[in-house]
């Protein structure tokens, strides 16, 4: 992805719609959308946090529906494509990755750490089998190139999946340099072009900002570990109410400043 790609820009935003992590929980996703259809304004932005995959057993499912509301939010007069972003989380990177398995320098131990970390669900979702996997890990570059090579064209039968894989953002920001959205977190003390893996795996340094970050305003957040739904601070708001691990799936509205304008709790 070229550097100009990797962020998404939300232009002339009336509000802005932020999904937090949904974890192949489709029925809660979908229920979501019909929440949220009638309430989009011809200005909303609409901006999901990452962790469409992993944990939950309708990944699938789950991604058709993320596809299937984009079509219908940009087909919308005076909507564009650009106006609907999707951020890469964790579980996405971790796919990735494991797409790449072969260049590992210890697959096993990479592998078994990303099925530890929910990923074995997605693995599930696109036909493979984690035993097979480390089997494959066991034998060498090539019998690990011949099984990621099968989850590619797997993945490949469903249409629009690895599109949306190959388009997601690490992170997006108002054309005003108010809002920031990230996945799970950032390192404060780099520059936005600079952070690296801190976008999945910085939640510890972002649970302690307490000022603001590069000019933002408000920092906003769609995975927590800890999964404590709506939490806000002077300069982040985390939106995670545990969907996938038992909890709902949030949504938020606000408005360009920052302020809470409307919520959905499925």
């Amino acid at each position: 992805m070229a550097e100009q790609d990797r962020f998404a820009t939300l232009k002339r935003a009336a509000r802005l719609w932020t999904v937090a992590s949904i974890h192949g929980e489709a029925s809660r996703l979908a229920a979501l959308h019909a929440a949220l259809g009638p309430r989009l304004g011809p200005h909303d932005r609409l901006v999901y946090l990452g962790n469409y995959f992993g944990h939950g057993r309708e990944i699938v499912a789950t991604v058709n529906e993320l596809l299937r509301f984009r079509r219908h939010v940009i087909a919308q007069p005076r909507m564009f494509a650009s106006d609907v972003v999707f951020l890469r989380g964790s579980q996405e990177e971790m796919w990735q990755k494991l797409l790449q398995l072969q260049f590992a320098v210890n697959p096993r131990e990479v592998l078994g750490w990303m099925l530890s970390q929910g990923a074995e669900a997605t693995l599930v979702a696109y036909g493979g089998d984690a035993s097979r996997g480390m089997v494959a890990a066991r034998d060498g570059a090539v019998s690990i190139t011949r099984w990621t090579t099968a989850l590619r064209q797997a993945m490949a039968v469903h249409p629009g999946h690895q599109a949306l894989l190959s388009s997601l953002r690490r992170a997006a920001f108002t054309d005003d340099s108010k809002l920031l959205f990230v996945h799970a977190g950032l390192d404060p003390s780099r520059p936005l072009g600079a952070q690296s893996d801190s976008f999945w795996w910085g939640s510890s340094a972002f649970a302690k900002l307490t000022e603001p970050y590069q000019g933002f305003r408000l920092i906003v957040r769609g995975f927590d570990r800890a999964h404590g739904g709506l939490v806000r601070n002077a300069v982040t708001l985390t939106i995670d109410a545990g969907c996938g691990f038992g909890g709902h799936l949030l949504a938020v509205c606000l408005s360009p400043d920052g302020d809470i304008v409307d919520r959905i709790e499925v």
